[in-house]
C-alpha cells in the first residue's frame, strides 16, 4: 500500500568548506594580536605617565631647593652687610676714619600674597608686582594716583609700575601709585645700611657711594656748601615776560608771569652724613635736612607709621584732625591720629572681586560724618562713617577718578577724572549738579589729575595732563581762565587758605605759586592769574602739594621719595624730609594740629608733626 502522504526524503547537509574555516581562524588570530598590542600600549602609557610624574616632582624639588638657597643667601648676605657696618661704626667710634657709604640691602617686608616698581616686597595675591616707578601710586595714581605720562613709573629706576595700579589714561601711567618695588632708604638714613643708588634722593649726580675717600667726600661737601652760599647771596632774578592774551573761546590764557621769582633748593644734593648736627634731625628710618641759609623755624618728628598691604594712593585728614583716611587696593582705611590705631576698613562688597581696584582719592565732609572715595571703577562712593555703609554711589565718569574735594559748606562734592571732565555732585541727593568739560584740548590728553574748591566755594581749579590749570565759576559753570606755565603735566593743585594764591605741582619737577588776581577775595590786582614764584628743589616729579592751615608753609611730595617744606612768605625751602622707600604719592596737612601725613608706593602711610620754633637771633 502506497503512502498517503508523499514526503520527500531528507538529504543530509553538506559539510562546511575548508575555506570558510580558514577565514574564521585568520580573523580570530588577528583579533588576538590586536588585543595583545592594546594591552602592551596600555602598559607603555602607564609607564610613561609614571616617568612624567617623577620628573615633575624632581623639577618641583629643584625649584624648592633653589628658593631655599636664594633665601638663605639673602639672609647670609644681609647678616654680612650688617656685621660689616657694625664693625665700621665701631672702628669709627674708636677714632678710625668715618664710615664710607657701602652697599645697601633692600629691606624686604613679609612675603605678601603677590606685587610694580617696588621690589623686595611681594604684593598680595592676584596683584601684579608693583614697580617702583610710578607709583603711586598709584602708580603710580597714583598713586595713587592721578594719571601720568609714560615717564611716571614710580620710584627712581623704575619703568612702568608693575604691581601698582594700572596706567590711568591711554598708555600713560600714574606717577606715584604705579611704582615698583620699594627701594632702599636714601644714603645716610640713621641705622640703615647703604648701597649705590644712582640718582637716589639725597645724592648728587656725581656721587658714587663706596668709591670716594672720606677726604674727597669732605672736599666735595665743602664745594657744594660754598656753591650753595654763593647762589643764595645773589639777588633774585626777576624775569619779565610778555603776558599772553591768547583766547581759547572766551577763556583767557596765562602763559607766563609778569614778575616771577625762581627759588632753588639744593637740599636733595646734600649728604646727610656730612651735614652738621644742628642742621639735621634723624630717626630710625628717616632724616630731615634743614636749609643752612635760612633760619630754622621747624622741628619735624615721626608720630606714627601705618603699614598697608599695597600702594597707598592717597591720604586725607578729617576736618577736626582726629582721623586720617588712606586709600589703597580695594579698601579705604580710617586711622586714629592720636593712637595710630586702625579704626575701620571700608570695602564695597558689591565691587568686582577680580583684579585690582585702587582707591585713588578720599575726602572727609567738613562735619566728618561722610567720607567720599574715588576708584578705578569710575565710581564715587559716599560712606556714612559712623555706620560704615554706603549712602550713595555716584556714576557718570567714563574713566578712573583721580581727585575729590568737598565744598566749604559740605553740600557739594567735586570730582576729577581721566575722562577730561570735572563734575559737581549734591551730597544730599547724590545727583550730578554740573559737568565741567575741557573743550580746549591741545595735542596732549587733558585728563584731570587734581581738583580743588576755593576757600569761598565760588571757584573750581583743575590740573590736567596737558600742562594746564583751568578755572571755572561754580555758580554758572562757565570757564574763567586757562593757566599755562608748567612744562609738563600738572599733577596737583591747592588753594591757599586766604584764597589769594593757587599752588601747583608738576612732572617738570617744580612747584608754582599763582596770584589769583581778580579772582581772589581781595579784589582785582591783575586782570588774570599770573605766576608769582617757581620753586625748584625736587629731583623728580612733584606728585602732591598742600598748604598749612595758616598758609605759611607749603608741603610737596615727589617721586624722588622726598618731602620738602617751603616758606610761602619767602619762597625758600625750610627742610627736606626723607622717610619713604618709594615715591611720595600723597601729602596732606591737618586743619587743626601741626600734623602732616604722607602716603607712598612703599605700602606705608606716615603721620608727622611739625613744630614751629621761635626764630633764632
Amino acid at each position: 500500500m502506497s503512502n498517503v502522504y508523499n514526503h520527500r526524503q531528507m538529504v543530509p547537509s553538506a559539510p562546511l568548506s575548508s575555506r570558510v574555516t580558514e577565514l574564521l581562524d585568520a580573523l580570530r588570530a588577528e583579533y588576538d594580536a590586536l588585543n595583545q598590542e592594546t594591552s602592551n600600549m596600555r602598559l607603555f602609557k602607564d609607564e610613561y605617565d609614571q616617568r612624567v610624574s617623577s620628573q615633575l616632582n624632581e623639577i618641583q624639588a629643584v625649584q624648592q631647593s633653589l628658593f631655599e638657597l636664594e633665601r638663605a643667601h639673602h639672609k647670609i648676605k644681609q647678616q654680612y652687610e650688617e656685621e660689616i657696618l657694625r664693625l665700621r661704626r665701631e672702628l669709627e667710634a674708636r677714632g678710625g676714619p668715618p664710615v664710607p657709604p657701602g652697599p645697601f640691602l633692600q629691606q624686604q617686608g613679609p612675603p605678601l600674597p603677590s606685587q610694580q616698581q617696588m621690589p623686595p616686597q611681594l604684593p598680595p595675591q592676584g596683584q601684579q608686582p608693583m614697580p617702583m616707578g610710578g607709583g603711586m601710586p598709584p602708580g603710580g595714581m597714583y598713586a595713587g594716583m592721578p594719571p601720568g605720562s609714560a615717564a611716571h613709573g614710580g620710584g627712581p629706576g623704575s619703568s612702568g609700575m608693575p604691581g601698582g595700579p594700572p596706567p590711568p589714561i591711554g598708555s600713560e601711567q600714574h606717577p606715584g601709585a604705579y611704582m615698583g618695588p620699594p627701594g632702599p632708604y636714601p644714603p645716610g638714613a640713621h641705622g640703615q645700611p647703604l648701597t649705590p643708588q644712582p640718582q637716589a634722593a639725597g645724592l648728587g649726580k656725581d656721587r658714587k657711594p663706596g668709591v670716594m675717600t672720606p677726604t674727597q667726600q669732605q672736599q666735595q661737601q665743602q664745594q657744594q656748601m660754598a656753591a650753595m652760599q654763593q647762589q643764595q647771596q645773589m639777588p633774585s632774578r626777576h624775569t619779565p615776560t610778555q603776558m599772553s592774551r591768547n583766547v581759547v573761546g572766551s577763556v583767557p590764557t596765562s602763559s607766563g608771569p609778569i614778575k616771577s621769582v625762581v627759588a632753588n633748593s639744593q637740599l636733595a644734593d646734600l649728604d646727610p652724613d656730612q651735614v652738621p648736627a644742628n642742621l639735621k634731625r634723624e630717626g630710625a628710618d628717616w632724616f630731615v635736612i634743614f636749609n643752612p641759609k635760612a633760619p630754622r623755624l621747624l622741628n619735624i618728628e615721626n608720630i606714627h607709621t601705618l603699614d598697608h598691604t599695597s600702594v597707598v594712593c592717597c591720604v586725607k585728614f578729617s576736618h577736626d584732625g582726629k582721623f586720617l583716611a588712606t586709600g589703597c587696593n580695594r579698601t579705604t582705611q580710617i586711622w586714629s591720629v592720636a593712637t595710630g590705631n586702625k579704626e575701620c576698613v571700608l570695602a564695597d562688597d558689591n565691587a568686582p572681586k577680580n583684579g585690582d581696584l585702587y582707591i585713588r582719592a578720599v575726602c572727609f565732609s567738613p562735619d566728618g560724618k561722610y567720607l567720599v572715595t574715588g576708584a578705578e571703577d569710575k565710581q564715587i562712593r559716599i560712606w556714612d562713617v559712623a555706620r560704615r555703609t554706603i549712602r550713595h554711589v555716584l556714576t557718570g565718569h567714563d574713566q578712573d577718578i583721580y581727585s575729590l574735594d568737598f565744598s566749604p559748606d559740605g553740600s557739594m562734592i567735586l570730582s576729577g577724572s581721566g575722562d577730561r571732565t570735572v563734575r559737581i555732585w549734591s551730597l544730599e541727593t547724590g545727583k550730578e549738579i554740573s559737568k565741567l568739560s575741557i573743550e580746549d584740548m591741545g595735542p596732549k590728553d587733558a585728563g584731570v589729575t587734581s581738583v580743588a574748591f576755593s576757600p569761598n566755594g565760588k571757584l573750581v581749579a583743575a590740573a590736567s595732563l596737558d600742562k594746564m590749570i583751568r578755572l571755572w565759576d561754580v555758580a554758572s559753570g562757565q570757564p574763567l581762565q586757562r593757566i599755562d606755565g608748567h612744562k609738563d603735566s600738572v599733577y596737583a593743585v591747592a588753594f591757599s587758605p586766604d584764597g589769594q594764591s593757587l599752588l601747583s605741582g608738576s612732572l617738570d619737577k617744580s612747584l608754582k605759586l599763582w596770584d589769583m588776581g581778580r579772582y581772589g577775595p581781595q579784589g582785582p590786582q591783575r586782570e588774570i592769574v599770573q605766576c608769582r614764584s617757581t620753586l625748584h628743589g625736587h629731583k623728580d616729579f612733584v606728585l602732591s602739594v598742600a598748604y598749612s592751615p595758616d598758609g605759611n608753609w607749603i608741603v610737596s611730595g615727589s617721586k624722588d621719595r622726598g618731602v620738602q617744606f617751603w616758606d610761602s612768605r619767602t619762597q625758600n625751602t625750610q627742610c627736606m624730609l626723607q622717610g619713604h622707600k618709594n615715591s611720595v604719592i600723597s601729602v596732606a596737612m591737618s586743619a587743626t594740629q601741626t600734623y602732616f601725613a604722607t602716603g607712598s608706593g612703599d605700602c606705608r602711610a606716615r603721620i608727622w608733626s611739625y613744630e614751629n620754633l621761635p626764630p633764632s637771633n
